[in-house]
């Protein structure tokens, strides 16, 4: 059996926030958009790490010019980097953070 890993804290999931993998990109935007109509939440964050960065982008340009447009901003985009694996063997993966704000 696999054990479970934790998640690290700042990838945790709450709510305003989606996490960004290996599905295709209008299953986040579909998320997002989901989130700020049914759920009425004001900020949506959309966090990703390593290759998912670019899903990560692309989801917050189709819902910014596609389906809530006129609605939402990017009003906060971070960038870094975290290390990952074992003693020895760790190696850097980019992160990002890109939260849409509902506008008024």
């Amino acid at each position: 059996m696999a054990k479970n890993k934790p998640r690290s804290e700042n990838m945790s999931t709450t709510e305003g926030t989606i996490l960004i993998g290996a599905k295709p990109v209008m299953n986040y935007v579909l998320a997002t958009v989901i989130q700020f109509h049914t759920q009425g939440v004001k900020k949506v964050t959309i966090k990703a790490r390593g290759r998912a960065i670019s899903k990560a982008v692309d989801t917050a340009e189709i819902v910014r010019t596609r389906f809530l447009k006129d609605q939402v901003d990017i009003a906060e985009c971070k960038i870094g980097s975290e290390t990952v694996g074992e003693p020895g063997k760790e190696r850097t993966v980019s992160t990002i953070e890109i939260v849409l704000e509902k506008k008024e």
